[in-house]
């Protein structure tokens, strides 16, 4: 049964570890199948159809439909994601749920097991009236955003809906525009000899250096040029760096990773092709979330304007890139604010919380 207040099914959420394993997850609890099974149970007591489907093995989506009175129905789906980052560096009790000071803490109380808690427990207050609305409903906690959206990706791919709204920390505003984000990693290789004798060899890192000396120098003030009138200007950064064995060795190989955050239109080949000038003998590879762009027209946005929403553009990419490439209109709306995302203390307020509830509440209302 679903419990009896929204805080305490956050609490319930935050308690279940689902961290993200990709990098340094800080826990050996890992993964969303936990999370899914409870979902599961949850969605399947509030008489949805649901199903568990594994994208890698112990990582399932959840996904469910609602009853609905007719057959042929636009399909809206509600899609926040279960995983969360990391708890390396927190310092409260990262599964703790605890309230205090009138906040909610513990790892996904933001991002994004607040929104899972507000989205689920609105549906269940409407789930009498959910056959008759003017859509099917359908409801997805998507596993893996926090590395590669990975979910998103496996289930846009298989499914088509007509509105996708990610759930996110966004202030309860309608995100309807984000930037893209490529993830570049740029390998040198150089040739080890004795450090007494560099010059017989084939320093990687001073070919990486090329490389970096141009994003700096180069590449990132051209993007100073290029902006769109929502989102701003795309950028560029080194995120981290690699190579060498030993100080008396000169080094065979160098890797670096990169962050662009892209805009709509924007051509990002250019910015491949420069670092091939560069660096002929450098192997890059990429990958890209593109950037999202839904129009504000669209009769499920106006309906959440009607509730107080305001439409906005984000800096950030998440799930709802990955239905709208395949045209799907998307956006991310939740409770609470991004800037608790992935922090060490992260809490979401009781308020905002329930203010969640009360705004998806009223969502489906206004599309009766």
């Amino acid at each position: 049964m679903i419990p009896p207040n929204v805080t305490a099914l956050l609490q319930e959420l935050i308690r279940i570890p689902s961290v993200n394993p990709d990098g340094s997850p800080g826990t050996a609890k890992t993964g969303e199948a936990t999370i899914a099974a409870y979902l599961a149970d949850l969605l399947s007591a509030m008489g949805a159809d649901v199903s568990v489907i594994d994208v890698l093995p112990g990582r399932p989506n959840v996904l469910a439909r609602f009853p609905s009175a007719s057959a042929g129905k636009p399909k809206l789906l509600f899609a926040p994601h279960t995983d969360t980052v990391s708890i390396v560096g927190m310092t409260i009790d990262s599964f703790g749920g605890e309230i205090r000071d009138g906040k909610i803490w513990g790892r996904g109380a933001s991002d994004t097991k607040g929104s899972i808690s507000a989205m689920l427990f609105a549906l269940n207050e409407m789930k009498s009236g959910i056959p008759d609305l003017p859509y099917e409903i359908w409801f997805a906690g998507l596993m893996g955003e926090e590395a590669g959206l990975l979910g998103s990706a496996a289930l846009s791919d298989e499914m088509l809906f007509d509105f996708v709204i990610a759930g996110e920390p966004t202030n309860l505003d309608v995100v309807h525009t984000t930037k893209g984000s490529v993830w570049v990693t740029a390998k040198t290789e150089g040739q080890a000899v004795h450090a007494s004798t560099p010059e017989k060899g084939v320093n990687a890192i001073y070919v990486m250096a090329d490389i970096l000396r141009c994003v700096r120098d180069e590449i990132a003030p051209s993007l100073k040029h290029e902006s769109h009138p929502i989102l701003g200007m795309p950028t560029i950064s080194a995120g981290t760096i690699s190579g060498g064995s030993k100080t008396n060795i000169v080094p065979d190989a160098c890797e670096v990773s990169l962050d662009m955050r892209t805009i709509p239109g924007q051509d990002i080949q250019q910015v491949f092709r420069r670092l091939k000038e560069v660096a002929p003998t450098a192997s890059i590879e990429c990958w890209e979330s593109p950037p999202m762009m839904t129009a504000t027209d669209h009769p499920v946005i106006a309906a959440m304007e009607q509730c107080g929403a305001q439409c906005v553009g984000a800096p950030w990419f998440c799930d709802a890139a990955n239905f709208a490439k395949h045209g799907v209109p998307a956006v991310a709306i939740g409770p609470g604010s991004i800037a608790q995302a992935h922090t060490k203390d992260e809490f979401i307020s009781v308020s905002d919380l329930e203010a969640g509830v009360l705004f998806f509440s009223s969502f489906l209302r206004k599309l009766q």
